[in-house]
């Protein structure tokens, strides 16, 4: 019997499972590779990129797998959050002022004003709630977050807006993969908070792409890791937990003492069976939005416009940020390398429009696009490469915060880790997973020491 298996090979079943890299423990992943939305690959001395691309720092849990794991990462250099709309480019001063220097037509500039300042005074609001409180638990600080502004839609909060204006609030509030009106006020209003305070939440790079950390745990767990092993049923015995699975197509099944099931919140409903009925039906209403991105290097040379810029929303294009993937390099170096790498990310109905090409024709018009929004850019291109997420990200939703508690009570031999269990993207995944290796450690250690008692008890 083994005294965990870890169900998903995600950044939340790899944080568990560097945690209990010292049990007995099995990682069973359904995919041909680890990382789940976290995929980059190497390009000499860029990385290309599909998914998560910036982290947390300081007093973080991502900060702790980091630097427990040896993976080093950086500050993002330059513009964070540039803007290029209207066939204006912005890529310095503050975002508060990018609606009065982008071109908009009088009536679109009045009505991002006006909206502008109604979230201006809910992100003030924000800062208060997110703001951890002294003696409380992490838990107690995610259900106030949920439940801020979780009445109403993002839509309802803000009202009917000229077009180029809420094309404006589009690239911030949808980043989570929702549209305005399926996202919870409160949600928007965090993600403004976010970009108006640059710096103060995700901001790392991690030295080589994201997938460094990924691939980095894994091999440090070496045969433990199972790929291409789908779960079909987890059922709870008394003392244990059995782990039904097809590994290559032949059908297993093992058993342990407890489950860490870090698996998207509609895999995890549908295969643990004998979870409380309420945490089964929590689970089931927890909503993904698609989002489909891709990767591309240029080989120009010389110094661009875009070099000194990480993040450019462009709202009316196919994809509402570009990412300089390549800033990275050219941020921290003397002499300007030869080429970069650029990630496009299409949230929502941006995704749903796309999914419905090919590979070829998606990479047609996001290079047109990029073209427009980088001069030049694709006549350098010389790969690019399409990542389709159907379901890509949790997102909040108006009335999201009445799950919380029922999701993150403790109970039974399976453990629940993933990004849907909070408001904090990787954080949230690393966070849940450290956290439910934590359980399980306590679990199996209790467990020894009774059983060393016991054994004491009954020798003559």
């Amino acid at each position: 019997m083994k005294d965990v298996v870890i169900v998903g090979g995600g950044i939340a079943g790899l944080a568990a499972g560097w945690r209990l890299r010292h049990w007995d423990t099995l990682l069973l992943e359904s995919e041909g590779r680890v990382g789940g939305r976290i995929r980059s690959e190497r390009r000499g001395p860029y990385w290309l990129n599909w998914g998560g691309h910036v982290y947390a720092g300081g007093d973080s849990a991502t900060s702790w797998l980091l630097n427990n794991t040896g993976v080093d990462s950086v500050p993002v250099p330059g513009s964070l959050a540039g803007l290029s709309m209207n066939g204006k480019l912005l890529l310095k001063g503050r975002v508060e002022s990018y609606p009065f220097r982008i071109p908009m037509p009088m009536p679109a500039r009045v009505g991002m004003v006006k909206a502008g300042a109604k979230v201006a005074v809910q992100v003030a609001r924000y800062a208060r709630i997110v703001r951890r409180r002294k003696g409380e638990s992490e838990a107690q600080r995610q259900q106030r977050i949920y439940d801020f502004m979780n009445d109403r839609s993002f839509k309802d909060f803000i009202g009917d807006l000229p077009e180029d204006a809420e094309a404006l609030f589009k690239p911030t509030v949808t980043r989570s993969a929702a549209d305005i009106d399926q996202l919870s006020a409160g949600a928007g209003v965090g993600y403004f908070s976010l970009v108006w305070n640059i710096g103060a939440g995700l901001s790392q790079s991690i030295v080589g792409g994201p997938s460094t950390l990924t691939e980095s745990i894994a091999v440090a767990l070496g045969d433990r890791v199972r790929l291409n092993a789908t779960v079909d049923e987890i059922v709870q015995k008394n003392g244990s937990v059995v782990v039904r699975y097809r590994e290559d197509g032949v059908e297993k099944e093992v058993e342990a003492r407890c489950v860490v099931l870090a698996t998207p919140a509609t895999v995890s409903h549908r295969i643990a069976v004998d979870l409380d009925a309420d945490v089964r039906e929590a689970l089931s209403k927890i909503v993904y939005g698609p989002y489909v991105s891709a990767a591309f290097l240029s080989a120009e040379t010389g110094r661009q416009v875009w070099d000194d810029a990480y993040g450019i929303a462009t709202p009316k294009r196919s994809f509402n940020v570009a990412l300089n993937m390549s800033n990275v390099v050219h941020g921290y170096e003397r002499d300007r390398r030869p080429g970069s790498s650029i990630m496009t990310f299409s949230p929502g109905s941006l995704a749903r429009e796309l999914l419905e090409h090919d590979d070829d024709k998606i990479r047609r018009i996001y290079l047109d696009d990029l073209d427009q929004v980088l001069p030049g850019f694709a006549d350098h291109v010389v790969e690019a490469e399409v990542q389709r997420w159907p379901t890509g990200a949790p997102y909040c939703f108006p009335g999201r915060g009445k799950l919380q508690q029922t999701l993150t009570r403790r109970s039974g031999r399976v453990l629940l880790a993933g990004d849907y269990l909070g408001t904090l993207y990787t954080e949230t995944a690393i966070q849940s997973g450290l956290s439910a290796a934590h359980e399980a450690r306590s679990l199996l250690a209790t467990e020894r020491q009774t059983a060393h008692r016991d054994l004491a008890h009954a020798a003559p």
